[in-house]
């Protein structure tokens, strides 16, 4: 199943894999897949030989970033080798609002969210963020943003068209789990500054917020990262058949 570059992405969803092992593979099997079905152009038949053969066919070691695509001509498996991983990142604050099309569905906006890091890294930064009209904190260009306020650990409100982020989802589950506050409140950029603000995607498991390239926002110290970056980090399991 190579991969092609020729052909608009509908749908795509990527994850690590670290020496045959992979943290939440099943979620973002079931996250491709109600996504292609969505659509209406393969069937589940479809889905599930191809992910039997795709995670079959998955390298046992080395560091791979493999992605699932579904294009018009069929479904596909690029085969990628994980790029430098970060436990940090900077974070740029675009004076425009998302303008995704699909911001449900991850995939068709793959190309021109990777123009605003492009972007993002003109001023400093490696990721950018996305905002809803009104200026409220969405994600960033390829990672859902969790914070801290107090002893709470924040998210973006529901309703707000964010791409349902798995790395993000196991934190929260793991923060309801231990009893730990969770809330979700519309925060504009300003404020967050001086809060402990995380990105967090398959890639890079989570990552500290540790500069703004805007004067007025201020990184907040990472007094919680460490902790959390490790349980994500082992809750990787080997892969095995679907």
């Amino acid at each position: 199943m190579p991969g092609t570059d020729d052909e608009p992405l509908l749908v795509a969803d990527s994850w690590l894999v670290l020496d045959g092992a992979v943290r939440a593979m099943q979620r973002h099997v079931d996250r491709f897949t109600r996504s292609c079905l969505a659509l209406g152009v393969v069937t589940t038949v479809e889905l599930q030989e191809f992910w039997s053969a795709a995670v079959a066919g998955l390298p046992r070691s080395g560091a791979w970033f493999p992605r699932a695509e579904l294009v018009a001509s069929g479904l596909q498996l690029r085969m990628r080798p994980a790029p430098v991983r970060g436990d940090s990142v900077q974070v740029w604050v675009p004076d425009k609002p998302d303008r995704r099309i699909h911001p449900d569905r991850k995939g068709p906006d793959i190309e021109a969210l990777g123009q605003l890091r492009k972007e993002a890294e003109h001023h400093g930064a490696q990721e950018a963020l996305l905002m809803t009209p009104d200026g409220v904190v969405v994600e960033a260009s390829s990672s859902s943003v969790l914070w801290w306020e107090d002893d709470v650990l924040c998210a973006p409100p529901e309703g707000i068209p964010a791409l349902p982020g798995i790395t993000a989802t196991l934190v929260w589950e793991l923060a309801v789990e231990l009893g730990i506050p969770t809330d979700r409140r519309a925060r504009r950029p300003a404020e967050l500054s001086g809060k402990e603000v995380w990105l967090l995607n398959a890639l890079h498991g989570v990552r500290l917020v540790t500069g703004w390239a805007e004067d007025a926002i201020t990184p907040g110290a990472g007094t919680r990262f460490s902790e959390w970056r490790e349980r994500v980090e082992q809750s990787r399991v080997r892969l095995g058949g679907l």
